[in-house]
């Protein structure tokens, strides 16, 4: 892969953002399908204790460097910390609100990163057709999602509204953590071990403090279930996505990422049977125009 950094999205870029927002998409029903066999924090832990095993064999094999002194502990530390929040927000999230609901607030993510990082990186900054298109995109997906903000929610699902926000801020701050601070010119592996490893730490303490019983003896679809969003969800895809950031402007890759919305109410859909009306079909449309205006590039900018 070509290790210098681009200004734009090109089509590999894109095509590899495709793939795994249609994976998180459905992701997200997968782990709310999980939840009444394994408890929330429970379950993301293991996820991610899991998934630092897998990390350190592939640098192992690799050859690539995790514990050497290159400057970046602390915020990769700190990037650690807001990478286990944002997880555990979300999976207690799921507890309280539809997978569907919850994602669309997770997915708010971009602003947090268009707000924030060019007060510290100026070369991130949107244009005028940018923002325009990014706002284009999130109203595409409250459209999407209109019925359920407007549904009753059994008196417990503004919990997990709130926490799927929450998730999406400490998201976005990971974001910026990343690419504001040296810990960009980590390797990929690095970037995504700092992440893993401080949640493989903390969430099992989080988990105990919160009184969850920890089941092990699991049905087929639970064991399913944790070795896709362990090998697949928390290795692959991740370490993918690092590599991304490293090499691609992060409010570009996170304005992509507003298609996840899409596919996990379409796997809701095919899953929970959920209906799929014209309003999801008319916003699939916005998100892409959305998409376009985002990585349109600006004559001016260098």
């Amino acid at each position: 892969m070509n290790s210098g950094r681009k200004d734009h999205l090109d089509a590999r870029a894109a095509a590899i953002l495709l793939a795994c927002c249609l994976f998180w998409g459905v992701q997200q029903v997968l782990v709310k399908a999980t939840l009444p066999e394994l408890p929330p924090v429970f379950q993301v832990a293991l996820r991610f204790i899991g998934a630092t095993l897998l990390l350190w064999g592939w640098c192992a094999a690799r050859g690539v460097p995790l514990l050497a002194r290159d400057g970046t502990l602390w915020p990769g530390l700190l990037a650690g910390v807001l990478f286990a929040a944002e997880f555990a927000a979300m999976y207690l999230g799921l507890q309280h609100t539809t997978a569907s609901r919850l994602t669309v607030f997770l997915y708010t993510s971009p602003f947090w990163v268009a707000l924030v990082l060019p007060l510290l990186v100026p070369a991130e900054r949107l244009h005028r057709i940018q923002w325009v298109g990014l706002a284009c995109a999130f109203a595409a997906v409250a459209f999407a999602l209109r019925e359920g903000f407007s549904a009753s929610g059994g008196g417990l699902t503004w919990r997990g509204d709130l926490l799927g926000l929450a998730a999406g801020v400490l998201w976005g701050l990971t974001t910026v953590t990343i690419r504001a601070t040296g810990l960009v010119r980590a390797s990929p592996e690095k970037m995504l071990f700092y992440q893993v490893a401080v949640s493989a730490v903390t969430l099992p303490l989080l988990s105990l403090a919160l009184g969850e019983t920890w089941v092990w003896r699991w049905s087929a679809f639970a064991a399913t279930s944790m070795a896709v969003q362990t090998v697949i969800g928390a290795f692959v895809s991740y370490l993918v996505w690092m590599w991304l950031l490293a090499h691609y402007p992060a409010t570009r890759i996170s304005a992509f990422s507003f298609l996840t919305p899409i596919f996990a109410l379409i796997a809701g859909a095919l899953w929970l049977g959920e209906a799929v009306t014209p309003t999801l079909l008319l916003s699939l449309a916005l998100v892409a125009a959305g998409i376009v205006m985002v990585n349109k590039r600006h004559p001016l900018r260098r």
